[in-house]
């Protein structure tokens, strides 16, 4: 889609690539980040993307309609490609498969290629390839939003979980070590309750006689918000809190009517599509690349902070995606923009580590409308949107954002160390400006407090404070 591969990661022709075509410094940014996981090939790319045109020598591979969005696929870039980059950045590989047009063997053939180390077919065409060592790929998603109407092979959710568990059943025989992830929809669907019902079961004979081993590992919610309206752009990731434990609680459900036993682990959430995107400003047929203002980059920061409140029922959050498409970082032929959302995006990734802490906000609260409208008496809608976390080092971490465009709030901080508190802080001149190549307008500025009295929280922005306890 867009610039994320070609003029993104990878990019031959640019002289900060490397040997490999890849973008170092879109790697060096990425590594700043310490990302866990990524995800690949997509996306509604998926569903007529077939990983066998993207192996081997390049000069034979074919090009390719690419029908999500209306261009087409070199197979430049694939799956070795893409296997290697992730070493790189430091970051596990995780694949979703073609539910579209693709077939169980092809699946089947992938799970070989990338994991197998015996003397078997696909096995040994990745070792013709270059690769004697398996990939080892643990994460791999059973289709991406195929009940969606914009979907090659759109299904109906009926048709989908008996073809997602046959499949599943077939990859977990081959290798039992990886996790698979349930395509669901927005977490709050009835996509979501009836997948959920038919997939997150028990059966001895499907698992190989194993009490502990489960088939679906996590399940997956997608969610997009976004407006040109600053307090509903800013309010609308709260949407995905409420899906979340809408989902979570589905989850729990299925295990109980389906007899679960309690010794296979709990099924997590894989919001593996979440992110500030406008279609209509960005349309995705165009490459979708945001300009992003301080209002979305303080929707990330709500984001973020939905997902450390929520942890405890996910297993797995990426943002989409990572460069040039709906992206924190924007490349040019002379280097990379950090766009407004990057530094949320930065601060979480260093800092917000360990355990979750729990938190009393006390604040006024927007009234206003929301987008969409069910969040206005379904959630809470504070002024002040606010996380913490505690790491190993008994460190606190706490990001508040003032989301109020015009207003600072003076706050006591009961809970706070006195003494040296690291102050970061994201905010600009306006809640509309942006990060360009010629001007960063919106960046993180460091300071410190000594933690007595009150605390004043300026309009539209985002702080983290830290200290030791």
């Amino acid at each position: 889609m867009g610039r994320c591969i070609y003029g993104g990661i990878y990019d031959p022709d640019s002289h900060l690539s490397d040997s490999h075509g890849f973008r170092t410094d879109v790697i060096s940014a990425l590594r700043e980040l310490s990302v866990p996981v990524i995800r690949y090939p997509g996306g509604n790319f998926t569903a007529t993307y077939h990983w066998q045109d993207g192996i081997g020598p390049r000069s034979s591979r074919p090009s390719r309609p690419s029908l999500a969005w209306a261009g087409y696929e070199s197979n430049a870039f694939g799956t070795d490609e893409f296997m290697l980059w992730c070493e790189k950045v430091g970051a596990q590989p995780f694949l979703c498969l073609n539910f579209g047009t693709g077939t169980l063997d092809e699946a089947l053939a992938w799970l070989e290629y990338c994991n197998s180390d015996q003397n078997t077919y696909h096995a040994n065409l990745r070792r013709q390839n270059g690769r004697e060592k398996p990939w080892g790929v643990k994460y791999w998603a059973l289709g991406n939003e195929v009940w969606g109407p914009w979907q090659v092979e759109q299904m109906s959710k009926e048709a989908y979980a008996t073809k997602a568990y046959q499949w599943a059943k077939a990859l977990k025989l081959l290798d039992p070590s990886i996790e698979l992830v349930l395509c669901g929809e927005t977490g709050y669907s009835s996509w979501d309750v009836y997948v959920l019902k038919e997939c997150v079961r028990w059966s001895l004979h499907d698992l190989g006689g194993s009490t502990t081993a489960s088939l679906i590992a996590m399940h997956s919610i997608h969610i997009y918000t976004g407006s040109e309206e600053h307090f509903p752009n800013v309010t609308a990731p709260l949407s995905a809190e409420r899906a979340i434990e809408m989902a979570a609680g589905f989850i729990d459900l299925a295990r109980i009517e389906n007899g679960v036993p309690h010794t296979i682990p709990r099924q997590t959430i894989c919001f593996d599509e979440w992110n500030v995107w406008m279609p209509d400003r960005a349309p995705g047929e165009q490459g979708a690349e945001e300009r992003y203002t301080l209002s979305d980059a303080l929707a990330v920061g709500v984001w973020l902070n939905v997902l450390v409140r929520q942890s405890k029922y996910i297993g797995m959050a990426t943002i989409a995606q990572n460069v040039n498409v709906i992206a924190p970082l924007l490349t040019t032929a002379e280097g990379l923009v950090k766009q407004t959302t990057w530094w949320p995006l930065w601060l979480f990734s260093r800092y917000m580590r360990g355990h979750l802490l729990a938190v009393n906000v006390r604040c006024p609260e927007y009234e206003g409308p929301t987008q969409p409208e069910w969040i206005r008496g379904t959630v809470a809608t504070p002024f002040l949107d606010v996380s913490a976390t505690i790491n190993e080092d008994k460190i606190v971490s706490m990001v508040v954002v003032n989301i109020h465009d015009s207003r600072d709030f003076e706050t006591p901080l009961e809970g706070v160390t006195a003494g040296d508190v690291q102050i970061y802080h994201v905010t600009g001149e306006s809640s509309k400006v942006g990060n360009t190549q010629e001007k960063t307008e919106v960046k993180v500025d460091e300071s410190r407090w000594d933690g007595k009295g009150p605390f004043i929280f300026r309009k539209h922005s985002i702080y983290m404070l830290r200290w030791q306890t």
